[in-house]
């Protein structure tokens, strides 16, 4: 199941002070600074089954479940301590990456603390792998070749920061565990996220897939367009700007680099306004009279 794409903005704010000459008022503005989030897919907005692929099918297991805040959810979960060497599998259906070329992968999940399973073997585990497989096409999952024969690419081994005893469970004192990464550069179409477990009693409460933007912005007199970031996390995407209406570049072309957090930085040149306009608020060329007026209250005479 993949989720309608969805765009969230992660904003700082900071506030500013503007003197207004035609109403000699100062005004305080807010000035927002923002990264957009694109969502590709998220588990949290499923109404139905998932229909994630499990390898064995004795592995993974669609249940549904309820998440700390008692919301229904849809959920994995897989819990073969007693059994050793596991080995098992998930695998998500296909994601269509949108352009992005850097992806974010949040999970958020439980582990049942080993120590407090009795007569456990000494291969229970409390962490599991996360792996991406690029692809240009839908593939036939359920075969058997593509378990032993797709070229996954490991991401990290997920550890929790918190594992939970069947007391804990019991009395819905649930210790989730949220973790992000990253993986890039990506160039095919899409791709399939893996989940390998490999001894953990565990459960995958939700899965949210997303890359980063930066945002549309106003700056220097310029206006730039929404940026995708680039595929290192280290990466600067040169983006070029547009002078705004009544404002022109001087000296080099004006542009910004987008950071791999999805933020502006590094401006070069910058636009001006043209011959018989004036600047307000950094953002608007208005031409020269328009800002020159004195406020006064009815029935006051004008001086200048």
């Amino acid at each position: 199941m993949s989720a309608e794409s969805d765009t969230k903005s992660i904003c700082s704010v900071f506030v500013i002070s503007v003197y207004y000459l035609e109403s000699l008022v100062t005004h305080f503005v807010l000035i927002l600074l923002c990264v957009l989030l694109e969502t590709l897919m998220d588990t949290r907005t499923a109404t139905a089954e998932l229909g994630w692929t499990a390898n064995p099918p004795s592995g993974w297991e669609e249940v549904s479940g309820y998440d700390e805040n008692l919301n229904t959810i849809r959920t994995y979960q897989v819990c073969n301590v007693f059994e050793p060497n596991q080995n098992n599998w998930l695998l998500t259906t296909f994601i269509n990456r949108r352009g992005a070329h850097r992806i974010y992968t949040e999970m958020r999940f439980t582990v049942r603390d080993c120590s407090s399973l009795p007569n456990v073997p000494g291969s229970c585990k409390e962490t599991f792998n996360l792996y991406y497989y690029e692809t240009d096409s839908i593939i036939a999952t359920k075969k058997s070749a593509f378990w032993t024969e797709a070229p996954y690419l490991k991401v990290d081994t997920i550890a929790a920061d918190e594992s939970f005893s069947q007391v804990d469970f019991g009395g819905r004192l649930m210790k989730v565990n949220t973790e992000v990464r990253s993986f890039g550069p990506l160039t095919r179409n899409g791709f399939y996220l893996a989940f390998q477990d490999y001894g953990a009693c565990m459960s995958l409460l939700s899965v949210r897939v997303f890359f980063k933007k930066c945002p549309s912005v106003v700056q220097n007199f310029a206006i730039f367009p929404e940026t995708m970031t680039g595929a290192e996390s280290t990466s600067l995407v040169i983006a070029r700007g547009t002078c705004i209406p009544n404002a022109e570049e001087v000296d080099v072309p004006i542009k910004l680099y987008c950071n791999g957090d999805g933020e502006w930085m590094v401006p070069i040149g910058r636009c001006t306004c043209k011959a018989g306009y004036e600047a307000e608020n950094n953002v608007v060329c208005k031409v020269e009279n328009e800002l020159w007026h004195i406020y006064r209250p009815a029935g006051h005479a004008v001086h200048k």
